[in-house]
Order: structure tokens, then C-alpha cells, then sequence
């Protein structure tokens, strides 16, 4: 599919939404293959670190609705689509076994913040702007808005911002703690090629267990989080990487992780 652009290179897998004069609003179409992509990523070994951007002023505008049928509903039919397009694009970001970036480069509303939040790491560029435009449209934010702004900001804050639907400035998203780093527009490329490099160069398999462990912890009691981190290192350390990092260590060399 041509508005999504897909690249491999040095481990790293660059999913690149390309839809300019839309801002990037994602087609149901474009939704399926990015979840596609993504459960290729995190399949593929040979892949270490995926980075999701977009091209022109946005990053993403959100679903298209333009194709949204107008007419007579069956009861639930609106909450399958939910399940089936929305949130199941924002749980195939969370559910990626590699490390997923978001290179913010523009406008990122309604699902695109989602989308941008569901990311492990967050990159934006100055001009960037997040706009939870739900509320503007009369409707209840979804795509994982409400699980995922509280977790990131608590719920005082996460209610200014779907109450309001105000266009959050990058700093601004920065200082809240929803962007890991705000840099210029013209440097946000390299950084992301950056950061992404670094994680394709290390523990794969250790970074999908940490992810998982703390995805899951912010669900979770103590004694299960503890369980489950036990757990994530006994099938860590049966990993070649896990084995070579200890050696290394003890060698005092720097590691040589292949991602097994």
C-alpha cells in the first residue's frame, strides 16, 4: 500500500504514514496493513526497533471518517468497530515484541495521539502539536485515550486535556511527561534513526520482556509483578544474548549482542 511506506534497514523497521494532504488520517484500509506490519516486525528476528512517523505537516490526524457510513445503526455496531479498528491498531503497537518509537512530526490528533502513546518511546519535533479533538467532534475519545493518558499523566490532567480538547504544544507535552524529548524539526530524522539504532544493537529478546513487564505492571498487584518479573528473567537467561552479556561482564569487554 503506497500511503504506507515500509523499510527495513540495519535492523530497524521505519513505518512511514504517507498521506500529506490528509495530514496522515489513517484509512480502515491503512489501519490493517499497519497492524500487519507491525505483527511482521515483531516476528521478524532479523528486526530489532521499529520507528512509526509521518510525512509533510502532520503525523497523524486521526481515523478517516470520511468513509463512516451515515445511515441506520444496529445496536453495538459502533462499539465492533471500535474493537475491531481502533483499538486493536493502538494493541498491536503495545503488543509489538521490539521496541516502537514515534517520531512526532507534526499535528498528532485524536487516534494519532494514541497511536503516538501507545509508542515505548516518544520523539517529537518542536513544531509538533497533541490534540485530543474527540470532544470537538461530541464524541467520547477511544482507540485506548482513556487506559492510556491516565497511566501516563493521572486522571486530573488526562480529563484537562479530553474535557478541553486544547492543542498541547511539543514542550508543553514534554513537561507533562507524555514526550520523552522535544528536538528541532529538522533534527528529528537522526534522532530517531538514532535511538532506534542503539535499541536494534541490543538484547532483543530482554527488551520484549521488559516491555511486557512494564506494560503489565501498571494493571497489576505487587506480588503478581514480582511473580512475573522472576519469571521474565528465568526465560531471559536461557537467551544467547543473556549469556553473552553476563560473559562480558565478567570479561570486561563490551557485549556482542545478536538479538537470539
Amino acid at each position: 500500500m503506497d500511503t504506507v511506506r515500509y523499510v527495513t534497514a540495519e535492523r530497524v523497521a521505519h513505518l512511514t504514514l504517507d498521506r500529506p494532504d490528509a495530514l496522515n488520517a489513517i484509512t480502515p484500509d491503512q489501519r490493517e496493513h499497519i497492524i500487519r506490519l507491525l505483527a511482521e516486525a515483531s516476528a521478524d528476528p532479523e528486526t530489532g526497533a521499529v520507528v512509526i512517523t509521518g510525512t509533510g505537516r502532520g503525523f497523524c490526524a486521526g481515523a478517516d471518517l470520511r468513509g463512516t457510513p451515515t445511515g441506520e445503526r444496529v445496536p453495538g455496531d459502533v462499539a465492533r468497530t471500535i474493537r475491531l479498528g481502533a483499538q486493536r491498531l493502538v494493541a498491536a503497537v503495545l503488543d509489538c515484541e521490539k521496541p516502537v518509537i514515534a517520531a512526532v512530526n507534526g499535528t498528532a490528533a485524536g487516534l494519532g495521539v494514541h497511536l503516538a502513546l501507545a509508542c515505548d518511546l516518544v520523539l517529537a519535533a518542536e513544531s509538533a502539536r497533541f490534540i485530543e479533538v474527540f470532544v470537538r467532534r461530541g464524541l467520547v475519545p477511544d482507540g485506548g485515550g482513556a487506559y492510556l493518558l491516565p497511566r501516563l499523566i493521572g486522571p486530573h490532567r488526562a480529563k484537562e486535556l479530553m474535557f478541553f480538547g486544547d492543542a498541547l504544544s511539543a514542550p508543553e507535552a514534554e513537561r507533562l511527561g507524555l514526550v520523552n524529548r522535544v528536538v528541532p524539526d529538522a533534527d528529528l530524522p537522526k534522532t530517531a534513526r538514532d535511538w532506534a539504532a542503539r535499541l536494534a544493537a541490543g538484547p532483543t529478546r530482554a527488551l520484549a520482556l521488559t516491555k511486557q513487564l512494564v506494560n503489565a505492571s501498571l494493571d497489576t498487584d505487587r506480588a503478581s509483578a514480582f511473580a512475573a518479573e522472576a519469571a521474565a528473567q528465568e526465560i531471559n537467561m536461557t537467551t544467547r544474548d543473556a549469556q553473552e552479556g553476563v560473559r562480558a561482564f565478567v570479561e570486561r569487554r563490551t557485549p556482542d549482542f545478536r538479538g537470539r
